[in-house]
């Protein structure tokens, strides 16, 4: 992939990784695009770096995804990169937790089904470019599972099965399909879980040396030795991600 020139879309891009993304795209001369529920956490980025556009909305609602997509037609019709990053975790039991179904919906939601539909009302929009990709964001844990973020790990194991099968669907097209599959990062989402977490930073610098590779499934950090150790032992893996890292 040419790694400047382009016309990204990042999804919650306002913090952790696709923040990180989008720093590392403007700095490559990229136009960049971040969404995210926070208006002012997205003004103070742009107050930073100007030339970054954003669009505030909640992709799990409806409305504000077809909104996305009419903003994108309307002011950014040249995009050709779009980076489906946004997601929520929640650990809970189903025993114990009280808003079981509300945390289901949303997690579903945010960390499937919106990417699934904005890849499919933007692919029209890709395929008229010919350096174009989608890039999706799953989690080591789609390899083995921890107890705790059982849908979590559900939804990221569907992105990895979705990334796969578009990856089929498009590959006599311009546009490419990218995975990436990281270890536990060091964002707001992951705060007060786990230890010796990876920056966003570092993966973003993995990420990019494969990406211009064309390296579609991009394994970062220890995920590649989670990877190994699964294809040779499944019930070791499963037993070291259990509890969580």
């Amino acid at each position: 992939m040419k790694l400047n020139g382009n016309t990204i879309l990042i999804t919650g891009g306002s913090s952790g990784i696709g923040l990180a993304l989008a720093k590392c795209f403007w700095e490559l001369e990229n136009k960049v695009i971040i969404t995210g529920r926070s208006k002012e956490k997205l003004q103070q980025i742009k107050t930073q770096f100007p030339e970054i556009d954003f669009f505030v909305g909640d992709l799990a609602d409806k409305n504000s995804l077809d909104e996305l997509v009419l903003f994108i037609e309307e002011k950014h019709s040249d995009l050709n990169i779009l980076v489906n990053n946004a997601a929520v975790q929640y650990n809970y039991q189903f025993t114990d937790e009280k808003n079981l179904i509300y945390k289901i919906e949303y997690e579903i939601s945010t960390n499937l089904t919106a990417p699934i539909k904005l890849a499919a009302l933007l692919v029209p929009l890709l395929l008229k470019h010919k350096n174009s990709a989608i890039v999706n964001v799953s989690s080591g844990l789609f390899i083995s599972p921890k107890k705790m973020a059982s849908v979590y790990c559900a939804t990221k194991s569907a992105i990895h099965s979705f990334s796969k099968t578009l990856r089929y669907q498009l590959e006599n097209t311009d546009t490419k399909v990218f995975e990436i599959i990281p270890v536990l990062i060091d964002t707001p989402m992951t705060e007060g879980r786990g230890k010796s977490k990876l920056s966003p930073e570092k993966l973003v610098k993995e990420f990019i040396q494969s990406f211009e590779k064309d390296i579609f499934e991009i394994y970062i950090g220890k995920t590649k030795l989670l990877k190994l150790i699964s294809q040779l032992s499944p019930r070791l893996a499963d037993k070291i991600m259990k509890n969580g890292l």
